[in-house]
């Protein structure tokens, strides 16, 4: 029989990457992580782990044994959340990782309903991280919920043991400013055709982001490479250069600033959307406090 806190450190390894780091999560010392992981090969009777430089990583039965782990764990992970609600339990402290415009868009609601519709309301700790961070420090069980996003034309992969919750679809939209709109004879609102400013200076977030990417792919689908004459993480500076007349920037609708300022905002003839979505670990989404989150979630995106 396999001992599933076993089966947990193993499946904490494949994502810590060292016994010292898994130790360090576990709260164990680094030898009591090694001791349980040989324990575990001699209940599998079968080699997990093989020793590369002086560092362990799975075997093929080792990492067959994880993506088991994933199930395993996610179903006690549901059945723990059942019995809490039994419990009358649900109230705890919820850690959210999610990336800049949706913490400023979404999380004020989010906040502001837990407070109004549950008594007491789940503790919120929020962190900003970009996608591949959140999900990161979910998997490193540093999050209980992340909030990611991934555009149509660069989809993006769910760790093996996590559940995906969509919130909702949002259109990536162009920003000119009055003159560029001007020379392109471009009335307010107008759909437009990206190769119609393949000409243009471009303003793109930076070249470690996935928008980074978005605005990238969306211009070569267009037929045309972008030239950026400048690169910022905030869209609310690359808006504010567009208004300015220093070029045109893709911009996910929920990034767009509350002040724009003097900049025209145009949908794509051929559309580029931006999913945003919630993820959980298997079987956490079940667990009350976490559930009240997502729920606000939801709300909260409805109303964006």
């Amino acid at each position: 029989m396999l001992d599933v806190r076993r089966i947990r450190l193993l499946r904490d390894l494949s994502v810590h990457g060292t016994v010292t780091a898994t130790a360090r999560a576990a709260h164990l010392s680094g030898p009591a992580v090694s001791q349980q992981l040989a324990a575990l090969e001699k209940e599998a009777g079968i080699q997990l782990l093989e020793r590369r430089g002086r560092t362990l990583r799975l075997t093929p039965a080792g990492s067959l044994l994880v993506e088991h782990a994933d199930v395993i764990l996610g179903g006690l992970a549901a059945a723990e959340a059942d019995l809490e609600e039994l419990r009358g339990g649900g109230h705890a402290t919820v850690r959210v990782a999610v990336f800049p415009s949706a913490a400023r868009v979404l999380l004020p609601r989010v906040w502001r309903g837990l407070s109004e519709s549950t008594d007491p309301a789940p503790a919120l700790r929020v962190r900003e991280h970009e996608p591949g961070a959140a999900l990161a420090a979910l998997r490193r069980l540093e999050a209980d919920v992340a909030v990611i996003h991934a555009y149509s034309l660069l989809p993006r992969d769910v760790p093996p043991g996590c559940e995906q919750h969509h919130l909702t679809d949002e259109p990536v939209v162009l920003v000119i400013g009055p003159d560029v709109a001007g020379r392109h004879g471009v009335a307010p609102g107008e759909p437009v055709e990206l190769a119609r400013f393949s000409t243009e200076s471009w303003l793109m977030p930076g070249p470690d982001t996935t928008c980074h990417e978005l605005t990238r792919r969306a211009c070569g689908a267009a037929g045309f490479v972008p030239h950026p004459v400048a690169l910022a993480s905030d869209f609310s500076v690359l808006t504010a250069l567009a208004a300015a007349g220093a070029g045109v920037a893709l911009v996910p609708w929920m990034s767009l600033p509350a002040d724009a300022g003097d900049v025209r905002v145009h949908p794509l003839i051929e559309p580029v959307s931006r999913t945003i979505s919630a993820v959980t670990r298997t079987g956490e989404s079940r667990r009350p406090h976490v559930s009240l989150v997502l729920g606000a979630l939801r709300a909260a995106s409805r109303d964006a």
